[in-house]
C-alpha cells in the first residue's frame, strides 16, 4: 500500500500483487471541513488480459489474411489492367520499319483499352504512311533513272567527230534535263503540301483569277479557248497556289486535245462552295481511270511516258485539299472531260479592306486547314 498513500494528493499507479497480477489505481483526495482523505479506485487486470490476447491474436490472423488476399487481388486486377501497357512495350520493342503490321490485343472498355484503341490507329496511319512512302520513293526513282539511263545511252556512243550527232544529242540532253527538272520541281511540291506554310492565304476575286488562267493558259497552245462562266466576289485563298492548279488542268487539257479543239475554263460561288473547272472536249477519261489517276507517277491507259511527269493531277489534288476542298472530274469516253477544283468558301470579312496591313496580319494568324486524306475522291459536278 505504500505505492497508494504516496499519492494521497492525487494520481495513477499500477502494483503487482502477489497472486492477483497486476492492478491499476487511482487516487482522488477529498477534504471535508477538518478531515481528509482520499477516494481510490482499483483495477485488477489478470482477469480481462487472456480475453484481450485472444482477441489481438485473431484481428492478427484476420488482418494478415486480409492483407494477403488485397495484395493477391490487386496483383491479379493491376496484372489485367497493365496487360495492354506490356503489349503495348513489347509491340513497341518488336516495331521495325520494314514490319509495321504487328497490333495490341484489345479487350475491355476502359482507359487502357481506349488508349491501346488509340496507338492501334496511329499504328495504322503510320503503316500507311511508310507504304505510302515506300512506293512515292520506288517510283520517283524509277522515273529519275529512265532519263539517265537515256542520257548515258547517249553519251557512251557520242562520236564527236559527227558534228550533226553532238548536236543533236546536245539537244536531247537538254530536253532530258529538263524533264528532270520538272520532275524535281513537282516532287518538291508535294513534298511541301502537308506543311503549314504550303498556302499563302490573301484575298482574291474570282472573277479576276479565272481571267488571269484563261490568259495564261492562251500561251500552252493553238486551241479554241472559252470562258464558260465567270464568278464574282472575293474570297480568302492562295492565289499562286490555284493559279497553279488550274494552269496545270489546262496544261493537262492540250495534251489531250488537236488543234482548234475547244478548252473552256469557269468559275461559280455556288452556295458555301467555290467552283472553278478547266473542261475540254478532247477523248475523255475512261471509268477505271477516273480515280488511278490522280495517283502519283499514274498516267491514263494509252498515254505516253513522255506526255507530262504523271504528278501533275497529283499537285492538283495537294491543292484543293490543302484548301480544305478536293478535286471533282465528269468525264465520258469520247465526250471530253471537266475537273472542278471545289473549295468552300471563305469571304473575306464584310467592311474589311483586303488592301489594309491591318487584315494582312490577320491572315498570317490562320492556319491553313488541315490536309484531309482524300485520295481517289471525285464527285459528280453538277
Amino acid at each position: 500500500m505504500r505505492e497508494v498513500t504516496s499519492l494521497l494528493d492525487g494520481g495513477f499507479g499500477t502494483v503487482e500483487v502477489p497472486g492477483e497480477g497486476d492492478v491499476r489505481f487511482a487516487v482522488k483526495p477529498v477534504r471535508q471541513g477538518q478531515r481528509s482523505g482520499a477516494f481510490v479506485v482499483a483495477y485488477f487486470t489478470a482477469p480481462e488480459l487472456p480475453e484481450f490476447d485472444d482477441a489481438v491474436g485473431v484481428y492478427a490472423v484476420v488482418a494478415w489474411v486480409a492483407l494477403l488476399l488485397i495484395g493477391v487481388g490487386g496483383w491479379v486486377v493491376a496484372g489485367r489492367l497493365l496487360k495492354p501497357l506490356r503489349e503495348l512495350r513489347a509491340t513497341a520493342e518488336d516495331i521495325r520499319d520494314s514490319d509495321l503490321t504487328r497490333r495490341i490485343t484489345v479487350e475491355g472498355n476502359d482507359d487502357v483499352s481506349d488508349l491501346a484503341r488509340t496507338l492501334n490507329a496511329m499504328l495504322d496511319r503510320l503503316e500507311n504512311a511508310f507504304a505510302t512512302q515506300r512506293e512515292f520513293l520506288d517510283d520517283a526513282g524509277h522515273e529519275l533513272r529512265t532519263p539517265l539511263t537515256i542520257l548515258r545511252g547517249h553519251m557512251e556512243i557520242l562520236d564527236k567527230r559527227n558534228t550533226e550527232l553532238v548536236e543533236a544529242t546536245r539537244i536531247l540532253v537538254l530536253d532530258e534535263i529538263d524533264r528532270m527538272g520538272r520532275l524535281v520541281d513537282d516532287l518538291v511540291v508535294l513534298a511541301k503540301a502537308g506543311r503549314p506554310d504550303f498556302l499563302r492565304l490573301e484575298p482574291m476575286d474570282v472573277g479576276v483569277l479565272t481571267d488571269d488562267v484563261l490568259d495564261k493558259a492562251r500561251g500552252l497552245g493553238e486551241r479554241e479557248w472559252r470562258l464558260d462562266a465567270r464568278a464574282s466576289g472575293s474570297v480568302i485563298t492562295d492565289r499562286q497556289r490555284l493559279t497553279q492548279a488550274l494552269v496545270q488542268l489546262a496544261a493537262n487539257a492540250v495534251r489531250h486535245t488537236q488543234r482548234h479543239q475547244v478548252i473552256a475554263v469557269g468559275s461559280l460561288v455556288d452556295g458555301q462552295l467555290v467552283r472553278l473547272w478547266v473542261r475540254d472536249t478532247g477523248p475523255g477519261v475512261a471509268a477505271e481511270d477516273a480515280r488511278r489517276i490522280f495517283e502519283r507517277f499514274e498516267r491514263a491507259r494509252g498515254s505516253k511516258r513522255s506526255e507530262g511527269s504523271g504528278l501533275g493531277l497529283s499537285i492538283v489534288r495537294a491543292i484543293a485539299e490543302a484548301h480544305d476542298g478536293h478535286v471533282a472530274l465528269k468525264s465520258q469516253p469520247g465526250s471530253g472531260a471537266t475537273f472542278t477544283v471545289v473549295l468552300p468558301l471563305r469571304p473575306v470579312p464584310p467592311g474589311q479592306d483586303p488592301a489594309d496591313d491591318r487584315f494582312d496580319d490577320q491572315l498570317q494568324d490562320v492556319s491553313p486547314p488541315t490536309v484531309r486524306a482524300r485520295a481517289g475522291q471525285q464527285e459528280e459536278v453538277r
